[in-house]
């Protein structure tokens, strides 16, 4: 691989057919380009050039004399990388994002396509007059509850504020609803489309006003149940808060369970990161300053599955995005702790506690604890008066504290997967079959026999290495969606282990 500048023989302006490195600097204009891209993950291996690669967002517009142009970028050009992170497979949304994080300068891999191949894969909009298949529906939970008037820059005007689900996705003026209406209608030649509400030269009374809402409440609502436009770049791009409207808008409503039958909403910025809707959260339920590290922000990822959210992402790109679960909310404050002897101290304080408490009752009804025979012990303790005990009692109990990750492949096994589950004693790969049905085979690493552990270079696989008497270390490979977390949870793991160290030496002096 090679970036622009230093491929020997290769002249500005000209296309590299080979994977290369892009430097973009924004200017006035933003970055000067458009992504184009499916919009859901995974797909079948596809050829660039020779070469096999998972689908690609691509390049699919270039602002001439724009800050892409001027880096080298072409129409047609394939992202393989944004700023380090591998996106073959990823859908539009992830791979805008990751756009979108980071700030005024974007690292791009791209492989350039020739021009004829460009020409042949995307042809003018006028000739591309494929059969669209309008038949698909889908149900989404949008609407337009209310209206705010707003004035910007000596102008007054109205926004109309969309929501999916209950959350709030964006706000847009009457003439954005046109702007959406005439892109679509160019886009898909041959759908009938609703009529949008009417125009009018004078000012609306608040009856009219409201009278427009319900109405473009009824559009959105029928547009976006044919699959292919709700898909559509153009309807996703009019539903996503920009840039400019992230910096100008105001605090929204995140909400965060707490405990188990406990949601709090908070006020945060869409740009608030993980880190700082956490602290917002922790002072708001009483969680006490010195506890705060043993608790963080957890994205409902699927049925008992959670994962904690990186510092630096954006919750409120998660609370949107997720707008398909069941829940109120995907976000959720929990325990970020392995060490049951850390977490028995930290039981004096009465929010951490209480979240400790409903965390164990939810991992024993989900039977991530063998609770063996002593489940009626537990039912009895099940109360809000008696949740140090029930603690004492269910942390003896195989499974307690344990991460338990989604079924994926691993080398560790010719055939079939693994339910890789974090300990603090030990990791497991539990044996399963493809589907996820559990077999009996269960493999366990001690802590103390793994010497190393990282996520490969091209980030499709978390790899750790394990001690062999008499044998050279070997290594094993885990191909989770979630390999970051896991990389996290070792790195928790490793940290706390030293805490035993700390406080063994202690428990010495003391002696």
């Amino acid at each position: 691989m090679c970036d622009r500048d230093s491929c020997p023989g290769i002249v500005r302006g000209q296309r590299i057919l080979e994977p290369h490195v892009v430097v973009i600097h924004k200017t006035e204009t933003g970055f000067g380009f458009n992504v184009r891209g499916q919009v859901s993950e995974g797909g079948n291996l596809k050829s660039i050039n020779g070469e096999l690669y998972a689908p690609l967002q691509h390049i699919s517009a270039v602002l001439p004399g724009g800050a892409a142009e001027t880096a080298g970028i072409f129409r047609g050009d394939r992202i393989l990388e944004v700023n380090g992170v591998t996106v073959e497979g990823c859908t539009h949304k992830q791979v805008v994002e990751l756009i979108k994080s980071g700030g005024d300068s974007l690292t791009l891999t791209v492989i350039s396509l020739p021009v004829s191949e460009v020409e042949r894969l995307e042809p003018p909009d006028t000739l591309n007059m494929q059969c669209i298949d309008y038949s698909e529906k889908r149900s989404l939970p949008i609407t337009i509850p209310d209206y705010k008037h707003v004035e910007d820059l000596g102008e007054k005007f109205v926004v109309f504020n969309i929501y999916i689900a209950g959350r709030h996705l964006c706000s847009r003026r009457y003439r954005e609803f046109v702007d959406l209406h005439n892109n679509l209608k160019r886009e898909f030649i041959g759908f009938n489309f609703p009529r949008l509400p009417g125009k009018w030269p004078f000012g609306l009374s608040e009856q009219q006003l409201d009278s427009r809402r319900r109405g473009l409440e009824l559009y959105l609502e029928m547009v976006c149940a044919v699959k292919v436009i709700a898909d559509s770049e153009t309807l996703q791009d009019f539903l996503t808060e920009h840039e400019d409207d992230i910096s100008t808008s105001p605090l929204v409503d995140l909400k965060v369970i707490v405990l188990d039958d406990q949601i709090v909403t908070v006020k945060a910025k869409r740009s608030s990161t993980a880190e700082e809707v956490y602290r917002v959260v922790a002072q708001k339920i009483g969680l006490l300053p010195e506890n705060w590290e043993f608790f963080f922000l957890f994205e409902i990822v699927e049925h008992n599955f959670e994962r904690r959210i990186q510092p630096t992402e954006f919750p409120h790109s998660l609370y949107i995005a997720n707008y398909s679960t069941a829940s109120s909310t995907c976000l959720a404050l929990r325990k970020w702790l392995f060490h049951p002897r850390v977490e028995v101290e930290l039981e004096s304080d009465q929010v951490a506690l209480r979240i400790m408490f409903h965390q164990a009752v939810s991992q024993v009804n989900n039977d991530f604890i063998n609770t063996k025979n002593r489940l009626h012990q537990l039912k009895a303790l099940q109360d809000g008066e008696k949740m140090q005990e029930y603690l004492s009692c269910v942390r003896s109990m195989d499974g307690y504290g344990s991460i338990v990750f989604p079924h994926c492949a691993s080398d560790a096994r010719r055939e079939g997967h693994v339910v890789p589950v974090v300990t603090f004693d030990s990791l497991r790969l539990q044996a399963c079959k493809a589907d996820g049905e559990m077999e009996g085979q269960v493999i366990e690493f001690a802590w103390e026999t793994i010497t190393q552990f990282e996520v490969e270079e091209d980030g499709t696989a978390f790899v750790f290495h394990y001690r062999r008497p008499g044998k050279p270390d070997r290594a094993v490979k885990v191909y989770s969606h979630f390999y970051i977390f896991l990389f996290e949870c070792f790195e928790k793991i490793q940290e706390e282990i030293g805490w035993s160290r700390q406080l063994a030496n202690h428990d010495l002096s003391l002696n």
